[in-house]
């Protein structure tokens, strides 16, 4: 808890860039409203570096990875940052390669927890307010309406009670301790 405020503020604001950043390609995937008031935020806090990669890659349908690049390059430059405030880099030099796998697990925690909560919000709007018309629940359903149906497929509804957010949970759990072990190699 002892860290140092510039440290703070620049994990901080590099964690919640990539968090956008990660939405934003989850959206696209999972085919969100995009003209919801939250899906336009995002895209506009978003589009100004990833607008150039887009012109660079063409994105192929509804798969658009320029925001995952992206994320990648801002939650690397975030470790960097980070690395030589705390004085790592005159110590030993930083592998790039180390870094650059550091990054990409991160951004795949990111899109883990985005997930978890995600589901969590949708699990208590179902219960709540389950015809809502305000933007966040919408998108909040749109955004986990895939993958309830691909946990549908194993673990089919049981008497009308879904047991799929179940699924998901473990699911996440596992592959988030995974992470975790391989980044303590």
């Amino acid at each position: 808890m002892g860290q140092d405020p510039i440290t703070l503020i620049i994990r901080t604001l590099g964690e919640i860039y990539v968090f956008m950043l990660v939405l934003r390609f989850l959206l696209q995937l999972a085919r969100a409203d995009y003209y919801n008031p939250i899906s336009q935020a995002v895209v506009r806090l978003t589009q100004p570096p990833v607008r150039p990669l887009q012109m660079l890659l063409r994105p192929r349908g509804r798969f658009d990875a320029s925001p995952l690049i992206v994320a990648l390059v801002v939650k690397a430059v975030t470790l960097l940052l980070i690395f030589q405030l705390a004085g790592a880099l005159a110590q030993a030099s930083i592998n790039p390669l180390q870094l650059l796998i550091f990054s990409a697990v991160e951004v795949i925690d990111t899109i883990l927890t985005i997930y978890f909560w995600a589901v969590i919000g949708a699990v208590i709007i179902s219960w709540i307010s389950p015809d809502s018309y305000h933007p966040a629940p919408q998108l909040l359903l749109q955004l986990t309406e895939p993958l309830f149906a691909l946990a549908r497929k194993v673990i089919p509804p049981i008497g009308g009670l879904d047991l799929s957010p179940i699924l998901i949970f473990l699911v996440i759990q596992i592959l988030q301790s995974q992470l975790g072990r391989l980044l303590a190699f």
